[in-house]
């Protein structure tokens, strides 16, 4: 049963976000701004001008999601001295859910609120969870799909070479 309410959640956000999802910028365009309300107030790209950014889009509902986050607390605990900020940006329509999640899944970088969806569309995202690299001049690195285990490696490389830590 509740695999099924699961299913059907996705399903419907995947279906809401498609007919309205934009072209996905290319690297090196400027990334699409925004600006959200957080747990500790308003999140904005632009406030993390000189920094790079990694920008996840999540949902409680979303398995991967749970890997993921683990990962992303060790990326900021890592990296946050060399100018790496994490932010993760919940789609959940009730924010409620989020705080379900984030109550047994604990985040230690930003979490923003896009209850409208709009983020992600401006990303082109299409599906949960994805992730953004925005460089410290505010460009567009590179876009990912999904989560798994395997990725992690990979991905610390090219955070790390956008660093400039290699």
């Amino acid at each position: 049963m509740a695999r099924r309410v699961v299913q059907g959640a996705m399903a419907a956000l995947i279906a809401a976000l498609a007919p309205v999802a934009m072209a996905a910028p290319a690297a090196g365009a400027a990334a699409p701004a925004f600006d959200l309300p957080g747990d500790t107030g308003r999140i904005s790209l632009d406030a993390y001008k000189g920094k790079v950014v990694y920008v996840d889009f999540w949902a409680s509902w979303c398995g991967p999601c749970r890997k993921s986050f683990p990962w992303m607390n060790s990326l900021q605990q890592r990296y946050g001295g060399q100018g790496l900020q994490v932010v993760a940006i919940n789609v959940d329509a009730r924010r409620g859910d989020a705080a379900d999640f984030l109550a047994k899944v604990p985040a230690a970088f930003a979490i923003a609120y896009d209850q409208a969806g709009a983020t992600p569309r401006a990303y082109g995202i299409k599906g949960m969870p994805s992730s953004a690299l925005v460089g410290r001049d505010g460009k567009l690195l590179w876009l990912h799909a999904g989560f798994n285990e395997a990725d992690e490696a990979a991905l610390d490389a090219q955070i790390k070479a956008a660093l400039q830590l290699q």
